[in-house]
């Protein structure tokens, strides 16, 4: 990893995630702008007094050179943000034009065994899961986490509401590969253990009876394997056995098959190898931030939501990174779970409330780095952006000649006024032409080609 533990950027996270090295981090927690339309600021006298940003996109907030970027590198991702702006805006584009240019960073520099969990509401995480599944791919898409952050934010009126009260996000969970591990249990509380492992054998320790699981049931069919003796018992079925006769006879000589003083067998579920109780993919035990926690950063997320996450998607030491980091809650959650970290944000701000939220809430006094500056990767930094990339963008995938949308790679770069009439190679004299345009405008100029079009009544 080219850059080290406890590390906080102040600048665009695009131009960060491109300097971090390949395969270096093990889970990507993100919590980005949700394209709501709305603009947020904390309150004066807060932690977090002047952060602010706001939360509404036009094509003038990307770089035109994002669009050609993705056309280019991955046609399928384009053609869906595509259809999400003819079904829901232009500002939807521009939305997913800028997230999806930092989630393609975000899968290289993802390691093969790692986790990304996107953080969405449900303005745009349809559109979000058809972008993840175009980078990530269908496969390796785990779950989706509902996440219930209020009891209801529907407000009181003389009018019938519309729709159901908002209280919910969601959290879009990826692994990497096949490979990637997960740990989705919780503890039991004594009350559910006492519940679950009702008894307590001779040495103390608590179990429950799972005597039904010894015996294969008949609608399992003839299993002839798993049909034989073992200390003088045999099932009458076909099915046979539950376990191999090895597997029986390790298991019995563990304690968890006894043979009772009444001849019969038990099978017994321990509380010690009980690996936990799964939480699910509807999270509403889990309570926005209060009291101390809270810093009045706008959009604030609870330690306890990125405690779970991080216990079940990495192990001691290794790297979490949050790229728009806000209030640092991740940075301050790895800290406690001694794991490392990398937070991004644009806003300098960050860098302040995670050094203080360290010394409030962990009791760190280390050495934060603050950091502006873009790492350089050990491997060699592709060059991302042309100028075939930033006219896409600018023509939005359209032939500035006959007007008809095409893929990047039918595009060819055009001189507006040809070199041989003194045209330049400046971007501004640059456009691009689709096959049959540039082959019918030749060495000639714009003016011709638009007439000849509209003789051929392309236009």
């Amino acid at each position: 990893m080219n850059v080290n533990n406890r590390t906080i950027f102040s600048n665009d996270n695009l131009h960060i995630l491109r300097g971090l090295d390949t395969q270096s981090v093990d889970l990507i927690y993100l919590d980005p702008p949700f394209n709501s339309n709305r603009n947020y600021s904390a309150p004066i006298g807060s932690e977090a007094a002047g952060a602010a940003f706001k939360d509404t996109w036009t094509l003038s907030d990307v770089d035109n050179a994002w669009h050609g970027e993705i056309a280019d590198r991955e046609p399928a991702l384009y053609q869906a943000i595509h259809t999400a702006e003819l079904t829901h805006g232009r500002g939807m584009k521009s939305y997913l034009i800028m997230m999806g240019v930092r989630l393609l960073e975000m899968k290289r520099v993802l390691k093969e065994t790692g986790s990304i969990y996107l953080h969405c509401d449900p303005t745009a995480s349809h559109y979000l899961k058809v972008i993840m599944d175009s980078i990530f791919g269908k496969n390796n898409y785990r779950s989706e986490i509902t996440w219930k952050r209020a009891t209801s934010t529907q407000k009181g009126s003389q009018h019938r509401s519309l729709q159901w009260g908002n209280n919910a996000d969601m959290l879009l969970y990826y692994a990497a590969s096949s490979d990637t591990s997960l740990r989705p249990e919780r503890e039991l509380t004594e009350a559910e253990i006492h519940k679950k492992f009702k008894h307590v054998d001779e040495n103390g320790e608590r179990y429950y009876n799972d005597s039904s699981h010894i015996w294969s049931t008949p609608n399992m069919g003839e299993r002839p394997n798993l049909c034989y003796e073992w200390r003088g018992f045999v099932n009458p079925h076909p099915s046979g056995w539950r376990l191999s006769k090895e597997r029986l006879e390790e298991e019995y000589q563990k304690g968890n098959f006894v043979i009772r003083p009444d001849g019969k067998l038990e099978r017994r579920k321990y509380l010690k190898d009980y690996k936990g109780a799964s939480y699910g993919n509807i999270w509403d035990d889990v309570l926005p931030p209060a009291g101390d926690e809270r810093t009045g950063y706008p959009t604030q997320k609870p330690i306890a939501l990125l405690d779970r996450i991080i216990k079940a998607s990495t192990n001691k030491d290794e790297t979490v990174l949050d790229p728009f980091c806000g209030c640092a809650t991740t940075c301050v959650a790895a800290e406690r779970l001694q794991r490392q970290w990398i937070g991004i944000d644009i806003f300098p701000k960050a860098v302040e409330l995670v050094k203080y939220r360290l010394e409030k809430e962990v009791g760190f006094f280390g050495k934060i780095i603050s950091r502006e500056d873009i790492p350089k990767r050990s491997e060699k930094l592709p060059n991302y952006q042309t100028h075939k990339h930033t006219l896409y963008g600018k023509q939005e995938g359209t032939c500035n000649g006959c007007q008809t949308h095409f893929p990047f790679r039918n595009m060819t770069v055009d001189h507006i006024i040809p070199q041989k009439h003194g045209g330049t190679d400046h971007e501004d004299n640059l456009q691009l032409l689709c096959g049959a345009c540039n082959s019918t405008k030749g060495t000639g100029t714009q003016a011709e080609l638009i007439a000849k079009l509209k003789e051929q009544g392309v236009l």
